[in-house]
């Protein structure tokens, strides 16, 4: 397989390690957005989260959870983005799951998660509900 996450997670390419455990793995993003901004990524190779077992979802996302900690306690940051960019129209650069935890602190320059994209519904809330749930 030739897929650099894969590879990092093998321990087959260097990367700077900050967590590890049985199902994941976090490492300092190459192109930090924040300082300590991290990425965590699952051990076992998928692509999206779609493609993540029910029961690995909750072990891959404790390690984002020991990987915030260990950023908070390092950091102090006012607060965390914590996010995935799934799918190449959402900004996947890379054909693995990995889950960015950037620190956040006040007039850091950065917006929400709601300042991300920018197309609202032309539907009604309650026609886009019948529409998920059809």
């Amino acid at each position: 397989m030739n897929c650099l996450f894969c590879k990092i997670t093998n321990k087959e390419i260097p990367a700077e390690i900050i967590y590890e455990d049985e199902d994941s793995l976090g490492i300092l993003d190459v192109r930090p957005r924040a300082p300590g901004h991290a990425m965590v990524l699952p051990k076992n190779h998928v692509v999206t989260i779609f493609d993540l077992e029910l029961s690995e979802i909750g072990r891959v996302f404790g390690g984002v959870k020991k990987t915030a900690e260990l950023l908070k306690n390092a950091f102090q940051p006012d607060g965390f983005t914590i996010g995935i960019n799934q799918g190449a129209a959402a900004g996947q650069a890379i054909e693995h799951l990995h889950i960015h935890v950037i620190p956040r602190y006040k007039d850091d320059g950065g917006g929400s998660i709601h300042s991300v994209v920018n197309n609202p519904p032309k539907e009604s809330l309650s026609e886009i509900r019948d529409k998920i749930l059809k």
